[in-house]
């Protein structure tokens, strides 16, 4: 029989230990601020029945979706991301639950797209959400998570680039282009890539707009400078639209609000060109740039979508929330060099080369990990340069090297993998002096 050659689909990756405690310490800090702010887990199934999924992303992400029939005879389609999911999720259990729901779910999600840079066809999406509330402070809270989230993960140069889809939508209404709203929107999307011209063909050609029109929408998506300039020129445009006021004001509220919650005014910037492709929001919108690569794209984006269940539920449920998206901003940080190779989850090494003394070395590795220490003791009695040549190749910071002489001495050698530097500590009953010494080494290390 030959063999079948070991390979993975296009799109779709194998992670290894290296990788995967990296993206692991990233989902724990973003589990951390999310939970900082209230937000609760929940999960949904990677399968839906293809009715909750189509339509829901618009005709681009539908063709993207892995949809089948599965053994019994239904259709079902692989979840696109974890907003709709979300929205059948909350008119199913809303009852149960409550109002306002805070969740947050870190979960894989799948795409059938062209794949590059920092994008694949499966992906994980750290999202969080709040669910049975217009209110705008909801809004302001999501703009001020994604902020403590780049924060937290180690980023000072990003923008959080923010707009209003009511800002549009009144204009829409006052040039009477509401009927194509989506064809605007997804033309208006694609300005950073395809610029003013092709896009102002696009509104021509598949959005109807004459060149009166055009010209004013391209005014607003392209109004620049200065937020409170950007503010004025926008309000001229929508001026006597109800809908386009209460965008314009609800954002010089929003950025008045972060300013007054501490974060600084260069991470939140007002982009009016920002429409968010998906079809479901509804008002603020959000996307994350990272200062120093900006082509990658939006690591964090989001928005409000105050319509979504109501396919589900007569019920009115107004969510708003945002994304990480992991994989792309783990692209990010590899090229930015932010990421320590690490193939060990455990900072302490014990090697092993004393074979009689195994109970010995199993009983230190136990009271060391009673002490909040992670600790890998070696499996075969090799020569200690050999079991340090393993422990420097896995990324391991310490080692706690104790043989014959240590044992009947009651002593321990602790050493700095990196520095090479090395002190005699007591061992005692409870190995107290060393854990203390770990800790305060690992505690150092960080800093």
């Amino acid at each position: 029989m030959s063999l079948i050659p070991p390979r993975t689909l296009r799109g779709f990756r194998d992670f290894l230990p290296d990788t995967m405690l990296v993206r692991e310490r990233i989902m724990d800090v973003t589990r951390d601020v999310y939970r900082s702010y209230g937000f609760a887990p929940m999960d949904t199934p990677a399968l839906e029945y293809e009715e909750i999924l189509l339509g829901k992303g618009g005709a681009e992400t539908d063709k993207q979706m892995y949809r089948f029939e599965d053994h019994g005879g239904r259709r079902v389609g692989m979840r696109f991301d974890l907003t709709v999911p979300l929205a059948r999720f909350a008119a199913q259990h809303i009852q149960q639950l409550g109002t306002p729901l805070k969740r947050y779910q870190i979960a894989t999600v799948w795409r059938g797209e062209n794949t590059q840079r920092g994008r694949y066809r499966e992906f994980v999406q750290c999202d969080f959400d709040t669910i049975g509330t217009q209110s705008l402070a909801a809004d302001i809270e999501t703009a001020l998570v994604i902020h403590d989230l780049m924060r937290a993960i180690g980023f000072d140069d990003f923008e959080i680039r923010v707009n209003n889809r009511r800002v549009l939508a009144g204009l829409l209404e006052r040039l009477e282009l509401t009927q194509q709203a989506t064809e605007v929107l997804r033309a208006i999307d694609k300005l950073p890539k395809l610029g003013h011209d092709q896009v102002a063909q696009q509104l021509q050609a598949s959005g109807g707009a004459s060149a009166a029109q055009v010209a004013d929408l391209l005014r607003l998506t392209e109004a620049s400078g200065h937020a409170e300039s950007v503010l004025a020129e926008v309000t001229d445009l929508v001026r006597g639209n109800e809908t386009g006021e209460r965008g314009v004001a609800e954002l010089r509220e929003l950025l008045a609000a972060t300013t007054a919650a501490g974060v600084d005014a260069a991470h939140i910037q007002l982009d009016v060109a920002i429409a968010r492709g998906l079809d479901y929001y509804t008002g603020m919108v959000f996307e994350t740039f990272l200062g120093r690569l900006p082509e990658i794209g939006s690591v964090c984006s989001g928005g409000r979508y105050d319509n979504l269940a109501e396919l589900y539920t007569s019920q009115q449920l107004p969510g708003v929330g945002a994304s990480l998206g992991l994989d792309r901003l783990l692209a990010a940080m590899q090229e930015l060099g932010m990421l320590r190779p690490i193939a060990t989850p455990a900072p302490v090494f014990i090697p092993f080369f004393d074979a009689d003394r195994l109970h010995e070395y199993l009983k230190l590795a136990a009271r060391l990990r009673m002490g909040g220490i992670g600790v890998e003791l070696f499996a075969e009695p090799k020569k200690l340069g050999q079991q340090l040549k393993y422990a420097d190749r896995r990324g391991h910071r310490l080692a706690v090297i104790v043989g014959s002489k240590e044992f009947t001495a009651g002593t321990c050698q602790l050493k700095d993998l990196a520095s090479g530097q090395t002190q005699e500590l007591p061992l005692d009953a409870d190995a107290a002096p060393l854990i203390g010494a770990i800790h305060d080494l690992l505690l150092g290390q960080a800093k």
